[in-house]
């Protein structure tokens, strides 16, 4: 499994057939359409009971057997005997995604590695000697120092995602997150913010186009857009002290009703225009911001 598969590198090959984006609420699913089917485009399919909790820490799936009945429903064996590939879009709670920055950083992954880990290891709340751990270095060229992207997730929690896939005769071909998959639906230049919310939780990234330089997933005590100014003001002044311009625009996705009130606080408290997250689908929401990036990468629309 690698969090931070490059998205492009996957226009060499076939895309999966199936892609899903899952949640608390539930799953988010697209389905290439065949001659005989057309593509599904993007869906959703809630659930109607609690079959996640999502955490960095504990097993996400309480009901994997339903979860099971719930992918071969959205795609079913069709007598098929052959595993079929999926894209699999995990919360962002359920990981942990840091940006590292180094002075000099050595080109052998062995000991990379270690550097990485000792960095990480405390702001992760799980065993990184235990996580699944990928990371993509990059050279800031202004500064010439290495900016390292890093995504840990505990072993056993992906596991328990991808499992019920397995049982449904599906193969998770590329694995991801929603916010990671979502950086295709900003700019490709400037400097910028983006949120996301879903559920309680509260995704915020600082872009340089679409590489983070900052993203922090945190779960909201109450979920009130005063929790949320909470989050972005110093999101805002990291912003203002590390990137050579000022971002001008947050562009945000699963805000619902609150839309409106986090664009009056954002423009009167930040200077900071609000936009919605686009896709060729429309304007992505909580549960599919992430399939509607990992889509338009793929070129589906």
């Amino acid at each position: 499994m690698s969090l931070l598969s490059t998205l492009r590198t996957l226009v060499e090959e076939p895309p999966p057939a199936f892609a899903f984006e899952i949640s608390a609420a539930g799953i988010a699913y697209s389905i290439q359409g065949t001659r005989k089917s057309p593509p599904t485009g993007i869906q959703f399919h809630p659930f109607h009971q609690d079959v996640l909790a999502v955490s960095p820490v504990v097993d996400n799936v309480l009901l994997p057997d339903v979860l099971g009945r719930h992918f071969m429903e959205l795609a079913p064996l069709n007598g098929g005997r052959k595993r079929r590939e999926a894209a699999l879009i995990l919360p962002d709670y359920s990981t942990r995604i840091s940006v590292l920055d180094f002075d000099t950083f050595p080109s052998n992954r062995a000991e990379q590695l270690p550097l990485i880990r000792f960095r990480m290891k405390k702001t992760v709340p799980f065993d990184l000697d235990e996580a699944a751990l990928s990371f993509q270095v990059r050279e800031r060229r202004a500064t010439k120092k290495m900016e390292v992207l890093v995504a840990a997730a505990s072993v056993g929690i992906v596991a328990k995602y991808e499992a019920p896939l397995r049982a449904a005769g599906l193969q998770a071909g590329f694995t991801t997150t929603s916010m990671l998959a979502a950086m295709d639906l900003l700019p490709i230049d400037g400097f910028h913010l983006a949120a996301k919310l879903s559920g309680t939780a509260l995704t915020i990234a600082v872009c340089e186009g679409r590489q983070p330089r900052l993203l922090r997933c945190v779960e909201l005590p109450e979920l009130n857009m005063h929790e949320v100014m909470a989050v972005l003001y110093p999101t805002v002044a990291y912003a203002e002290d590390e990137l050579p311009e000022r971002p001008k625009v947050l562009y945000a996705a699963g805000f619902g009703d609150e839309t409106q009130n986090l664009r009056s606080q954002c423009e009167g408290d930040l200077g900071l225009t609000v936009e919605p997250m686009r896709s060729p689908w429309g304007n992505a929401g909580e549960h599919n911001a992430g399939l509607m990036g990992f889509l338009k990468a793929q070129g589906a629309a």
